[in-house]
């Protein structure tokens, strides 16, 4: 539980004039602007309290997002807030160029190399996923330049997989969409996503998840080993549609890259700070031989902008031992604000056993609530690990198909959702979840019964029921 109810000290607005204002003025992030234009605008949320929102209206809305899958611990945490106010009195920023540190960003390095396996001992601050994809893009290609094998520098990655928004992010991402808006980068490739439900037709899961892993080694043998530098995946597909991949794919993938030498990436943007019920989602999936972490999101809650690219050793010896200067960094890697805020997260995290009790309690809470859901007509299958979950829905459930125009169902739902409280997301037709980690039983049971409705009413919309 949060420390005060912000629910009781949100100021009154004028969300008339903060519309108008917005409408004028502001390009949000993915976002269609002459449908915004035509709808009047959106909504402004003004303040909020564990895992509820409010907006400029006094309308509540349950979070079942975390905002974008970030904040972990919930809102209203003054400890958090308290942790930045006090780091910026005594240092509001200082760079970490030019052979500086400052106490924060030193702590926090050697708090994320303890979190993480034993061969991660090194970590590279940034502000986002993206900026934190970027990074190991240029890294693990110098890596391969400094190893004297320049011509490795292949990334594979996934078909409909999320890295980010900055040119090399969307490069490693697989969404075509994003692609078509000024290209992609060279030398990066797509191969088969892990998605048994959407793709794997009459296949095993498990036969369907070691042949989605060897499409992998399909690509490497295609291009020629000496050519790929590494491997990129999220343990759990998360803006892909929670796309949890069959148990047998993951321990291939790492059999893969073992056998050809190719290193492996594990964005745990989303997975990552007790997400999956264990702190990375590398955890639940067994994933052992990782040369990559990066991470963000739950890193801080969402309170400031941080991310990291943690490396293993492997790497960071070739780096220290053999590199020059590293031309690469930002302005603000590893801000003395940010740092302090996501120190006292994970301290927050560990002190309130989030991730034992996404494991043990809630995790498994969501699980059932979900399952409940598959007797709805347009339910076609519900999924979860720990606090991120998927309702799939559907044309027809016994052939597993999809609607024919992608997205304009799933719109539907997720307008439901929020004109009766509810945050849930869209991606194509599947509803995606990822709450706040303090979200008790009771709220999920809340959380899933608006779902309900919100598809009921989806089902009536389309003349299912």
């Amino acid at each position: 539980m949060t420390e005060s109810s912000q629910a009781e000290i949100g100021r009154n607005y004028d969300a008339e004039a903060l519309i108008a204002d917005d409408l004028a003025h502001h390009l949000h992030p993915f976002t269609d602007y002459k449908a915004l234009a035509e709808e009047g605008g959106g909504r402004v949320i003004t303040h909020a309290d564990g895992v509820y929102l409010w907006d400029a209206n006094g309308q509540r809305y349950l979070d079942g997002m975390a905002g974008l899958w970030c904040v972990n611990v919930g809102y209203g945490r003054r400890e958090l807030v308290s942790a930045a106010a006090e780091q910026m009195l005594e240092l509001p920023f200082y760079n970490t160029f030019f052979k500086t540190t400052t106490p924060p960003a030193a702590e926090l390095s050697a708090l994320l190399s303890d979190l993480t396996p034993a061969s991660f001992n090194h970590v590279f601050f940034a502000n986002s996923g993206s900026e934190a994809n970027d990074t190991i893009l240029r890294m693990a290609r110098h890596f391969w330049h400094l190893e004297g094998k320049p011509e490795k520098r292949v990334i594979i990655s996934r078909h409909n997989a999320y890295h980010g928004s900055t040119t090399a992010a969307l490069s490693l991402g697989g969404m075509e969409a994003m692609h078509g808006q000024g290209g992609i980068i060279p030398d990066i490739v797509h191969v088969a996503q892990p998605y048994w439900y959407g793709e794997g037709g009459d296949t095993d899961p498990e036969a369907f998840g070691l042949t989605a892993a060897r499409a992998i080694e399909e690509k490497i043998l295609e291009l020629g080993a000496d050519r790929i530098a590494a491997f990129i995946g999220e343990p759990i597909q998360g803006a892909g549609g929670v796309i949890i991949p069959p148990d047998s794919y993951w321990p291939e993938v790492q059999r893969i890259c073992r056998k050809y030498d190719i290193l492996l990436i594990c964005d745990e943007v989303i997975c990552g700070f007790g997400r999956t019920g264990n702190w990375f989602g590398f955890e639940t999936f067994g994933i052992e031989s990782a040369d990559f972490i990066t991470m963000a999101k739950g890193l801080s809650s969402g309170y400031l902008p941080i991310s990291a690219a943690v490396v293993g050793d492997r790497v960071a010896n070739t780096l220290i031992d053999k590199g020059g200067e590293f031309f690469h960094g930002f302005t603000y890697s590893g801000h003395p604000a940010a740092c302090a805020v996501a120190i006292k997260n994970i301290e927050i995290i560990r002190r309130e056993g989030l991730v034992e009790r996404c494991r043990d309690e809630t995790g498994p809470h969501l699980a059932k609530a979900l399952k409940t859901l598959e007797d709805h007509p347009l339910v076609g299958e519900t999924r979860s690990r720990g606090l991120i979950g998927a309702i799939e829905l559907v044309a027809d459930k016994a052939a597993r198909k999809h609607f024919d125009a992608p997205g304009k169902v799933g719109t539907i739902c997720r307008d439901h959702c929020i004109n009766s409280g509810l945050i849930m997301r869209a991606v194509r037709d599947i509803m995606v979840l990822s709450p706040p980690l303090v979200i008790t039983t009771q709220q999920i049971d809340e959380m899933i019964a608006m779902a309900r409705k919100a598809i009921d009413a989806t089902a009536k919309d389309i003349g299912v029921m």
